[in-house]
């Protein structure tokens, strides 16, 4: 049985649903310096298999972007060995960076100053956000 240890002081990203662990950590923390742990297709009895991935001596965290990637997501804060906050992620109704304009003549494509905010429009099945330059609807896609 593989045994890993818990954490003195950083967070637990948790109930991430089974293969989205890797793409969290590509996308969030591959360049960190600290300490990782990731695990994949853990049992869970309310997801079947699930990921974790444990961060050390890190407590910030783009929580919009995980709601985009996995609504699911709880990120247990840990100081001292102890859970002292638990977050959970959701969809953001706005975000900021993170998604890219679909529209190939949107001025977010040519102007490195120009990030645009998305506020998302439609939910069903797809993530729908709409670009606060050019109002292109771009279709979030992980």
């Amino acid at each position: 049985m593989l045994e890993v240890k818990g954490i003195e002081n950083g967070i637990v990203l948790d109930h991430i649903s089974a293969g989205n662990g890797l793409k969290i950590f590509n996308e969030l923390f591959s360049e960190t310096e600290c300490p990782v742990v990731l695990l994949m297709n853990v049992k869970s009895k309310v997801l079947g298999r699930k990921d974790i991935i444990k961060i050390e001596d890190t407590f910030d965290v783009n929580m919009d972007l995980l709601g985009l990637i996995d609504k699911n997501i709880t990120v247990n804060i840990i100081k001292d060995g102890v859970l002292i906050e638990k977050k959970f992620a959701s969809v953001p109704a706005t975000i900021k960076g993170g998604i890219k304009c679909q529209n190939p003549r949107c001025i977010s494509h040519t102007d490195d100053y120009a990030v645009p905010t998305f506020t998302l429009v439609k939910a069903n099945g797809k993530l729908e956000y709409e670009c606060s330059y050019c109002e292109e609807i771009s279709i979030y896609r992980f």
